[in-house]
């Protein structure tokens, strides 16, 4: 971990895009605050998961650069990479007949090499991240035998296991129901709180993001339109901007963060052209 001042993840002026010259974002500027649970919403195939591969260079950028500790990602050797982010992905597929242990063993793969093979705290780690995740007592069970809410578990743990200081998880509550998205979110929560540790999710609930971010991102045709703590950038107008669905927000209740209530549901472009005239002619 280096001592450089400043964000230790940082994107600046990126396009990313892929193969067949088609640009998902372009000029875009974003840090993500060390110590931060930092949540990114937008609707589908506004360029969140691409970002997210962008940051952890799985996809490098077409023009622009994504530095860590302010040097250029693409410049630092992969395994001092995957030691300090890790990324759990949207879509992940396990090899054929692999047990939960030997896949969750691999997030152990960056800290290991020539001279470093298998050891008592990988073990420890490995055993540590099923717990935390409620997946040890499927241990020996074949990945591909598990219900999807397991297997999404069980990548987290993977996640986990991998130890790094910077976690990124695109839509980490796919395929859980409500009490293990809960669990889930509360364990980003105390791994952040407890022991420091900067994430980074894509989440498409936004009362679930406004609830456990510190910092809300939004974004819309790849493009940040807001980023701030959660009231000041879930509002009203910002609803109906980027999901557009005319939207109540309030507070919630239980938390106080912002609550977001549809009234009706998205508008289709022509009610929108529809709307936009009858204002005209009502001027």
């Amino acid at each position: 971990m280096s001592n450089a001042p400043g964000p230790r993840l940082v994107a600046e002026d990126i396009a990313i895009g892929y193969s067949g010259g088609r640009l998902v974002s372009d000029g875009l500027d974003l840090s993500i605050d060390d110590g931060s649970f930092t949540v990114i919403v937008g609707p589908n195939a506004c360029g969140k998961s691409t970002l997210l591969r962008a940051l952890t260079r799985l996809l490098p950028p077409v023009r622009g650069r994504v530095l860590l500790d302010g040097k250029a990602i693409a410049d630092h050797p992969a395994k001092v990479v995957a030691r300090e982010i890790g990324l759990l992905p949207q879509s992940s597929i396990a090899p054929d007949g692999i047990t939960v242990r030997d896949l969750v063993a691999r997030g152990r793969f960056p800290h290991q090499g020539l001279l470093r093979q298998w050891s008592p705290r990988d073990q420890k780690v490995t055993d540590a991240a099923m717990r935390r995740t409620g997946v040890d007592d499927l241990a020996d069970r074949f990945v591909d035998e598990l219900s999807g809410g397991q297997r999404q578990r069980v990548w987290l743990a993977m996640a986990l296991a991998q130890e790094t200081s910077i976690v990124l998880l695109d839509e980490p509550t796919t395929y859980l129901d409500i009490a293990h998205q809960v669990e889930v979110l509360e364990l980003c929560r105390a791994l952040n709180e407890e022991e420091d540790k900067t994430i980074v999710a894509v989440l498409h609930d936004l009362n679930q993001a406004c609830r456990y971010a510190h910092t809300l991102i939004a974004m819309k045709d790849g493009h940040v339109v807001g980023r701030g703590a959660p009231h000041d950038v879930l509002t009203e107008d910002l609803v109906r901007e980027v999901f557009g669905v005319d939207a109540l927000v309030t507070a919630d209740p239980v938390t106080g963060t912002p609550l977001m209530l549809p009234r009706v549901g998205p508008r289709s472009p022509r009610q929108e052209s529809a709307d936009d005239a009858a204002a005209a002619i009502a001027k």
